[in-house]
């Protein structure tokens, strides 16, 4: 970098801590910098020599003018970097309901701090694309990420970025960890790598109490998945479960005739009229009021929502515009139905996204960035849309969604 500043007179002095070097962060902001015609000079860098040691920086940015200065500092926020002279958030009231100023800071789904009087008060409900609604309670200053359709009148909203601050998950120094992601996954034997190292994680989260959750489409049905997804949930894996109205439908259909999508599940043949089934299916389930009311008749057997029912594990169907029926259990408002997916998802450990990009994306978005996610797909470009809406905690795996149940649930079992 050039040691002659005269022609930036506007700077900032930063800090950022991390694992720097592994992640690519450091190279990232300095990167960020020149993109945008700005120049730096780094006072301090400290790196950390063991897996659990992080590194911290400290520099400082130059600029010609005091906009791009502030474009500077907006795009190294997004990589964790603070101001070393703390001050605190600048507040504005919402002038009316969904209504808020037009500096309105947008949150990430990394945790995210605000300063108040003094303190850093970490934003309740971490998710992205929302705004902060910060008040002061008789305990405090409490910060909450809230959605625009929850702001009300006189809520007072965190603004522009000074005040804020987010902590990144950075990638881990440890070789164990997932390392089938360190190159495209899609030969069998990363594929089983993969599987044994999910599994490993499943029973550390369960040793440590956290839900595990399982967002999954239909094709988890059309390619015999669901014997085996049903397996997880009786034995205790799953916490919960999202999806839409589709899986709901084809599963019932499949245990109630043999059919998914009026295909013969053993032999992959067309059965006469099975185009039929899945309306068969949806008004039996309406004959008996509910899916569990087909469970209690005994009409309803087996299967991934009978295994809910019987282990009285929550389920969440959003509903579609292409849906048939639906189903009585399906939330067709948008709106409530989101909200109900985001209650299930307070306190997540882990989530698999099975073969689904509509619920997949709507609950990454969703998803805090220190949630593990298993993105499961035999289309790559579905983990690729999650991880251009932000959903870096994504880990992919391109493969048969079928296949890799089975596989799991037999290394699961091995595994205990």
């Amino acid at each position: 970098m050039t040691d002659d500043f005269s022609q930036f007179p506007f700077s900032l002095e930063l800090t950022a801590t991390g694992h720097l070097i592994d992640s690519g962060i450091m190279s990232a902001i300095m990167d960020a910098i020149i993109k945008n015609e700005g120049v730096y000079r780094i006072h301090e860098f400290v790196v950390g020599h063991t897996h659990e040691e992080t590194s911290r920086t400290r520099f400082e940015v130059f600029a010609r003018t005091e906009e791009q200065l502030t474009r500077i500092a907006q795009a190294l926020h997004g990589f964790g970097c603070a101001r070393v002279i703390e001050e605190d958030v600048v507040l504005r009231p919402a002038e009316r309901d969904w209504v808020v100023p037009d500096d309105f800071y947008s949150t990430t789904n990394h945790l995210t701090e605000v300063r108040l009087e003094g303190k850093w008060v970490p934003a309740r409900d971490q998710r992205m694309d929302t705004v902060i609604v910060c008040r002061k309670e008789a305990d405090g200053w409490q910060a909450w990420c809230r959605k625009l359709r929850d702001v009300r009148q006189g809520d007072l909203i965190a603004c522009g970025f000074r005040g804020i601050r987010i902590h990144p998950e950075f990638k881990g120094r440890d070789p164990e960890e997932f390392a089938f992601m360190n190159s495209e996954v899609s030969s069998e034997r990363r594929v089983r790598i993969a599987v044994r190292q999910i599994a490993r994680l499943i029973h550390e989260r369960r040793r440590e109490g956290k839900r595990i959750g399982v967002t999954a489409g239909p094709v988890v049905v059309h390619t015999g998945g669901a014997e085996f997804l049903g397996r997880l949930i009786r034995d205790g894996y799953i916490d919960f479960l999202l999806s839409g109205n589709a899986l709901a439908v084809h599963d019932i259909e499949t245990c109630l005739y043999g059919t998914s999508l009026g295909i013969d599940v053993h032999t992959g043949e067309p059965v006469e009229n099975g185009h039929r089934n899945h309306l068969r299916a949806i008004n039996t389930i309406y004959r008996h009021g509910s899916i569990k009311g087909a469970v209690e008749a005994g009409v309803l057997t087996s299967g991934i929502f009978y295994e809910c029912v019987k282990r009285n594990i929550p389920f969440v169907l959003s509903g579609s515009i292409r849906d048939d029926g639906p189903l009585p259990e399906v939330i067709t408002d948008q709106i409530e139905a989101q909200k109900a997916y985001f209650a299930q998802l307070r306190d997540c450990g882990l989530m698999m996204i099975l073969s689904t990009m509509l619920h997949g994306i709507g609950v990454g978005n969703m998803l805090p960035g220190y949630v593990k996610t298993i993105c499961v797909d035999i289309n790559p470009a579905v983990v690729t849309k999650l991880a251009d809406r932000g959903s870096h905690q994504t880990v992919g795996i391109v493969t048969d969604v079928g296949s890799f149940l089975h596989a799991l649930a037999l290394e699961l079992e091995s595994q205990t």
